[in-house]
């Protein structure tokens, strides 16, 4: 065992990860295995729900015997003149009223033959105010408040249908009762369409179960559901009498899509829903299959898990065992190599362990060594780049700028403004100190304003003040650091090129944060900029050369984009004769 040991030490690593996919292939045949139980599982549940959708058809088979009886039992009640006479009959004599009521019993017991096969209550009221009841346990309410009960009221509604409602008697201060479906069907005249009573079919719900009871079982279940969702009968007498959006929905999309039964969550529970309508009672029929429980009467899931755990654990160990042997000479690389995030170039590793790995390491410590030359030349062209770029920026400083300057503050002297004039010379200094002798490349925001107001205060000494300017910062922005002279041009711009049309105007500077970016605007209710295209290509025409000039609103963006990433820089919204938008965004950075 030691020698096969030590030569499985030396291998090549191709060799070990070969044997490593030896014991993974055998791992994949466990997973096909399990695989294909599954597809059993998945065609035994596809099966069980044909077998479901079978007997749902026999379900409503029973459901329409029994309305085919009561359509019997209406149609019959409807044509029966001595039961019109008692529903419509004023007021006549003593003897008259027992013969009518005598009548109106033999009439009943004639309809309620057709109804010996299930457990109902019938009761018929009419508009002289007489109802007659078989059992008035069904419909325990007073003559007056059964006329106004929605039983009644919806009947009169579609007074040619018959309509099956559900209907829950209270039987205590509880709210507790007798779940219901009742047949309601309004009595009239054929021929003049006059309603003269209200024949009621009553059903317990526990009787109107009795269709499907013998077709469920733990874990298959059926639940008859109203068009609002509410659940009038089911196996599950927990759930009677409460909605379920949740089951409407899914009756709704069987009917909508015509699909045989969906896979979907039931509760909580993965479950199979099948489901039909019942037309004539206005109902949905919905069958739900536990898909744990169906299973577990196959599948013996303690075994087969006990078996799979087994097999995995096997199959983990054995590539624990490999794999850390293997990585042991990776890992000391890595622990290594990893020095090279602190810029230790020097820390070349000992070059050990098997064939790849020497040849790895050989390698790393010749790159090493290259890497260390390149970085060092990389630092040395950064530096100079970013000193050759702020250079050129600061020399972008447009003489005209300074000319007109001293020309406005030598008109100031010679009209004696001379505090004017030592204010506008202060302001100058301070700009070009802070573009041209600070060769720092980032400022705070509060130093980045306090240039700004300097430069308006210059531009309103030559020209007045017809262009406002007011600044919009939140307080907790003014330590954020942001690259120099990156508010200026726009600035610039807004006063140079922004008003040639109108007179006058205002200028906002706006600086605020949403929390992962720092946003700086400058808002301007001047000419506006006609066709501009889109960000990149407004920064890049021609035209839009020409208009920004100074010290260069495409070498803010350029800049911003080089500092920061592609996600950040200047974007432009422009609108002829409204104004101009230019919005900045910038990284949030504290120091």
């Amino acid at each position: 065992m030691r020698t096969i040991f030590d030569r499985f030490k030396n291998l090549k690593l191709f060799t070990k990860m070969f044997m490593v996919m030896v014991v993974s292939i055998i791992t994949v045949s466990v997973a096909i295995s399990w695989t294909s139980i599954h597809m059993s599982t998945d065609l035994f549940m596809q099966t069980f729900s044909i077998t479901n959708t079978k007997v749902l058809n026999q379900i409503e088979n029973g459901f329409e015997s029994y309305n085919d009886s009561i359509v019997t039992v209406v149609s019959n009640a409807n044509q029966s003149g001595a039961m019109r006479s008692f529903l419509t009959q004023g007021d006549v004599d003593s003897l008259s009223i027992v013969k009518s009521y005598f009548n109106m019993k033999e009439q009943v017991k004639k309809l309620q033959s057709n109804l010996d096969a299930y457990e109902v209550g019938i009761t018929i009221a009419g508009v002289n105010g007489r109802v007659y009841s078989t059992d008035r346990f069904y419909l325990a309410m007073d003559d007056r408040k059964l006329n106004e009960h929605p039983l009644t009221l919806n009947s009169h509604k579609e007074p040619k249908r018959l309509i099956y409602q559900d209907y829950k008697e209270i039987t205590g201060t509880n709210g507790m009762g007798e779940q219901m479906i009742v047949a309601t069907k309004a009595l009239l005249d054929r021929s003049t369409g006059y309603i003269y009573g209200t024949i009621y079919i009553s059903m317990k719900e526990r009787d109107f179960g009795h269709v499907f009871d013998s077709y469920t079982s733990l874990g298959n279940d059926v639940f008859i559901l109203n068009k609002n969702g509410m659940i009038v009968s089911s196996n599950r007498k927990d759930r009677i009498g409460y909605m379920s959006q949740e089951l409407l929905d899914y009756a709704e999309q069987l009917d909508t899509e015509a699909s045989d039964y969906l896979n979907v969550s039931v509760q909580g529970k993965d479950s199979i829903v099948i489901s039909d309508s019942l037309p004539t009672y206005d109902f949905y029929i919905v069958n739900t299959i536990d898909k744990e429980i169906a299973l577990g009467q196959m599948i013996d899931a303690k075994t087969l898990t006990l078996i799979g755990i087994v097999i995995v654990g096997i199959a983990l160990l054995i590539v624990f065992l490999i794999t850390r042997q293997i990585s042991k000479s990776l890992t000391k690389l890595v622990l290594q190599m990893s020095n090279v995030t602190h810029n230790e170039f020097g820390n070349h590793i000992t070059v050990t362990g098997s064939y790849e790995i020497r040849e790895l390491g050989q390698a790393f410590n010749y790159m090493l060594d290259e890497l260390h030359d390149y970085v060092d030349k990389l630092v040395e062209t950064q530096k100079g780049q970013r000193n050759a770029e702020l250079a050129a920026l600061q020399r972008q400083i447009n003489p005209h700028f300074l000319y007109n300057t001293l020309a406005s503050v030598k008109t100031l002297v010679q009209q004696g403004s001379k505090e004017k004039a030592t204010e506008t010379i202060h302001s100058l200094i301070s700009v070009l100190q802070n573009t041209i002798s600070n060769v720092s490349e980032t400022i705070m925001v509060e130093q980045e304003l306090g240039i700004l107001k300097h430069y308006v205060f210059i531009n309103h000494a030559r020209y007045g003040d017809r262009i406002k300017v007011g600044y919009f910062v939140a307080p907790e922005c003014m330590d954020y650091h942001v690259p120099k002279l990156i508010i200026q041009p726009f600035i610039e711009n807004a006063f140079f090129h922004g008003f040639n049309v109108k007179s006058s105007g205002y200028i906002h500077v706006l600086v605020s944060t949403d929390g992962q970016a720092l946003y700086c605007e400058v808002v301007d209710s001047g000419d506006g900029i006609e066709g501009l295209p889109s960000e990149n290509a407004f920064l890049n025409t021609k035209k839009s050369r020409q208009m920004f000039s100074g010290i260069g609103i495409k070498n803010v963006h350029d800049r911003i984009r080089l500092l920061y990433g592609e996600e950040f820089g200047v974007s432009i919204v422009s609108e002829l004769g409204n104004g101009t938008r230019v919005k900045i965004k910038l990284p949030l950075i504290k120091t």
